[in-house]
């Protein structure tokens, strides 16, 4: 079942193909909440040239808007709260959070905002548009495979994506490192983002 409009093969088409509504696919249109308690937003870098480090924001927001009968309409909105950065270090947390990474005190929010949605095929998609962080925005794709959809035992309409990108985090000024004596450095330019999300219908 899919989501979002297929992807155009042909470079030449003006316009994308229409495909017929799912019924159950239909069913899905609607406004959602992410439930920040059962998704999580993390990332993963490498640290020192041999392994990594995984951290998550614990705070987080955003909605989703999705449109069953023109799926490539659908949207989504997602706010970030740098100050809860968690690596299971508080020292290293505190320095992401300083002006040498994020400064958080000056920039709180990390923020995407969606401007085009497709389909790859079955039930992975790409989700494209704008990522800032520290006032700097930047456009960012992120691959999701949509998990499916349920209804909880309180009675919530549930749906559930996951995915991941990779971003350079120089592009956004995060650009503190340090040099190893063995060569190197410090903090990988590369990071993976990680999404886990669990979304909720909004009553009508």
């Amino acid at each position: 079942m899919g989501l979002f409009s297929r992807k155009n093969t042909t470079e030449s088409a003006v316009a994308v193909a229409t495909l017929p509504v799912d019924p159950a696919l239909a069913a899905l249109t609607g406004d959602y909440t992410i439930d920040p308690s059962h998704s999580s937003i993390g990332f993963t870098v490498r640290h020192a040239m041999v392994t990594n480090v995984r951290g998550t924001f614990g705070e987080h927001e955003g909605t989703l808007k999705l449109d069953g009968s023109n799926p490539g309409a659908s949207t989504a909105s997602i706010d970030v709260r740098i100050a809860s950065v968690d690596t299971g270090i508080g020292d290293r947390d505190n320095h992401l959070r300083s002006g040498d990474f994020f400064d958080a005190e000056q920039f709180p929010l990390m923020s995407f905002r969606s401007t085009r949605a497709e389909q790859l095929g079955g039930d992975k998609y790409r989700i494209t548009g704008d990522l800032t962080i520290k006032d700097v925005t930047k456009p960012l794709s992120i691959d999701l495979e949509f998990n499916g959809s349920a209804t909880d035992v309180y009675g919530n309409e549930r749906v559930g994506f996951e995915g991941s990108t990779e971003i350079l985090r120089s592009a956004w000024g995060l650009t503190w490192n340090a040099a190893l004596e063995t060569g190197g450095v410090m903090v990988s330019d590369k990071v993976k983002l990680n999404f886990d999300i669990s979304a909720i219908k909004n009553a009508a």
